[in-house]
């Protein structure tokens, strides 16, 4: 076995998306467990002072790139995607149901959620669109929102941001492996590596740029 993987995700990335649609062929690759991590993206940005919403301080020709970006790794890795009904959405409501959801079916609504997101294009900041994809995923869908709403919950998310930020993550997708963080669904082949043992900063204290 490899090394374990967290993989720290947001509903509202296109990158995250894309990096959750890989995460099962990640596990093989590396044959790791990969664990999935959901942070509050928005609360990063915050707590680093980045603007909430990236995309609005991009000069034209890079907001330009990042959208066929997104366009061309979705190609690459043969998976759909659709304009957004907004962006960014807020995502905090869809992070809490996940985590009050057993974790026996996280898998499932993490598909399900991001699905919703990038691929149907519907509000995942309202509860009714949740609920109807927890009630296809026959969930208990009533009771996975009424805990969503509890302060253990909430508690939770903060708590899982903040750790998100102690392991060094500033933005979505992001892996950790072995105090090693790699930031983006294109550095997938160094996490495989990773997880096998590659530690390519050791000895390279010297270098600074």
């Amino acid at each position: 076995m490899g090394l374990p993987i967290d993989f720290w995700f947001d509903f509202s990335c296109p990158y995250a998306y894309l990096a959750s649609t890989q995460r099962h062929k990640l596990a093989r690759d590396a044959q790791s467990i990969v664990t999935p991590q959901p942070f509050l993206l928005g609360g990063v940005f915050r707590a680093l002072g980045q603007a909430q919403n990236l995309g609005t301080t991009l000069s034209p020709p890079k907001a330009r790139h990042n959208r066929l970006d997104v366009i061309r790794w979705a190609a690459w890795f043969d998976v759909p995607l659709a304009t957004p009904l907004r962006h960014p959405n807020r995502p905090v409501e869809a992070l809490r149901a996940l985590l009050a959801t057993p974790t026996a079916h996280w898998d499932a609504v993490i598909d399900g959620f991001f699905a919703l997101y990038w691929v149907h294009a519907r509000d995942i900041s309202d509860p009714s669109v949740l609920r109807a994809c927890l009630l296809e995923l026959n969930l208990d869908a009533d009771a996975i929102l009424q805990r969503a709403q509890s302060d253990a919950v909430k508690d939770e998310l903060r708590a899982r941001t903040d750790r998100a930020l102690a392991a060094g993550v500033f933005g979505a997708p992001a892996f950790v492996v072995n105090g090693q963080l790699f930031w983006g669904q294109d550095r997938l082949p160094f996490v495989v590596r990773a997880a096998q043992g590659w530690l390519p900063e050791q000895g390279r204290e010297d270098f600074a740029f």
